[in-house]
């Protein structure tokens, strides 16, 4: 694996593999890696004859009592994990490569970004998508792989990428668990030992409001309530964003009918942000517990 930090080396390293016809499988992370990244890495490696994957803690997508300065960081383990997953290329770039001056031109999608998590974190979303549409011009690479744990990320690079026709198909890759059920991610390290295990309650919300659709729970105001109260009867927790809305458009629904509707979940610990999400489908009348 080659650890390259500037945009014309790499550029430099993957025209002659374009070219000749490789194609090229892109990871966009902000480092500190754990399982899940390495699952984009391995479907990432598995559709693709060269990967690379970046790794750029975006100091756009921070507001300014955000963790950019105390985001976890530890190169020589990152590079360990990417060399046994078979990454070609580590981007590594650093700040001044990245935005060398101050940046006049964004990109922003704010019917889908400044609600929800958005609306908590003003300007996050319009950070994340100049970054990857930086990142998608410097690799041009074939596919993207993203989490879908970051469900509403997800949803809006992929509305990005239609809106300005950018040749990339996106991939969103399932959410990889821990054991109890808590969703894998880099924040998971700043949660105290009784935060870590408070943190269950989060995807155990996601099975209850799983088992209260099936039950018949139609209306979604009071769906919102009961995960809302639900996640309350944790101490250690506070819901900031309870929301149920269309998969696809991120809109709000009017109530539960036949089709499947997204559950957001952004819940804080002390100081900690965990997202989750599931897509639950009301014609299932069983469903699967995350752990």
């Amino acid at each position: 694996m080659e650890t390259i930090t500037t945009i014309a080396e790499l550029r430099a390293r993957l025209a002659p593999l374009r070219l000749a016809g490789k194609s090229i499988g892109l990871v966009p992370t902000m480092g500190y890696l754990h399982v899940g990244h390495m699952e984009l890495v391995s479907r990432a490696r598995a559709s693709s004859d060269i990967v690379v994957v970046s790794l750029f803690v975006n100091p756009l997508q921070f507001g300014a009592n955000e963790d950019l300065a105390k985001y976890p960081r530890n190169l020589e383990r990152d590079q360990a994990m990417l060399v046994e997953g078979g990454v070609d290329f580590l981007f590594a770039p650093g700040v001044t490569d990245m935005y060398p001056r101050p940046m006049e031109a964004v990109v922003d999608v704010p019917t889908i970004g400044n609600e929800l998590e958005g609306s908590v974190r003003p300007g996050h979303f319009a950070g994340v998508a100049t970054v990857v549409t930086k990142l998608f011009n410097i690799v041009q690479p074939d596919r993207a792989f993203f989490g879908e744990k970051d469900f509403q990320q997800l949803q809006l690079i992929r509305r990005m990428v239609a809106d300005l026709a950018q040749p990339v198909e996106v991939i969103g890759v399932p959410t990889v668990r821990e054991a109890d059920g808590l969703a894998c991610s880099s924040r998971n390290v700043y949660l105290t030992p009784e935060e870590r295990a408070a943190a269950v309650i989060v995807p155990k919300a996601l099975d209850e409001a799983s088992r209260l659709i099936a039950e018949g729970v139609n209306d979604v105001g009071a769906l919102e309530l009961a995960i809302t109260e639900f996640i309350d009867t944790e101490p250690l927790a506070k819901p900031e964003v309870v929301a149920i809305r269309d998969p696809e458009t991120l809109r709000i629904v009017s109530e539960i009918g036949e089709k499947p509707v997204l559950l957001l979940l952004f819940v804080r610990f002390g100081s900690t942000k965990l997202l989750d999400n599931r897509v639950i489908d009301p014609k299932l009348a069983n469903f699967s517990k995350v752990a």
